[in-house]
């Protein structure tokens, strides 16, 4: 297995959405709203910058008074097809790439959601922290955007 595999966490997933749906509720901020906070959670979206080299930053109100932020830049930009940016999720997860493909397959869209980490140990460490259960639950949100938009 490459040095790349070990570092990279995948999930796949069909919408039954084309994908210029899924793509506008993915890159639009009043869309983001609705589906990237865990359930009942708020969210802010701070910077939204929707170019190669823009920022994009959200805020999350924790019940503690803290904030969780999640925030990147835009390295790669193929519109309907690929988006490609650093990302951090302060405090837990820090210094890693999404990198996110939309693929037309009818009035579906099959998307494949990246996330490659530094090292495959801290691949690892995200892994067990629950990486798939976090973006597994962000995801079906969305996906239930994508069946009010529909």
């Amino acid at each position: 297995m490459s040095d790349l595999a070990n570092r990279t966490l995948t999930i796949e997933k069909t919408f039954d959405a084309p994908v210029q749906l899924v793509w506008d509720a993915w890159t639009q901020p009043e869309h983001i709203l609705r589906w990237w906070a865990p359930n009942g959670m708020a969210i802010k979206v701070i910077q939204h910058d929707f170019k190669v080299g823009g920022k994009w930053k959200y805020s999350m109100p924790m019940p503690d008074g803290n904030e969780f932020i999640s925030e990147g830049t835009y390295k790669e930009i193929e519109v309907l097809k690929k988006i490609v940016s650093s990302a951090d999720f302060k405090p837990m997860t820090e210094n890693v790439e999404l990198q996110i493909y939309f693929k037309a397959d009818g009035g579906k869209t099959k998307f494949t959601f990246n996330v490659i980490h530094a090292t495959a140990e801290y691949c690892k460490q995200q892994e067990e922290m629950g990486f798939y259960n976090g973006w597994g639950s962000a995801l079906d949100r969305l996906e239930k955007v994508l069946e009010a938009l529909n």
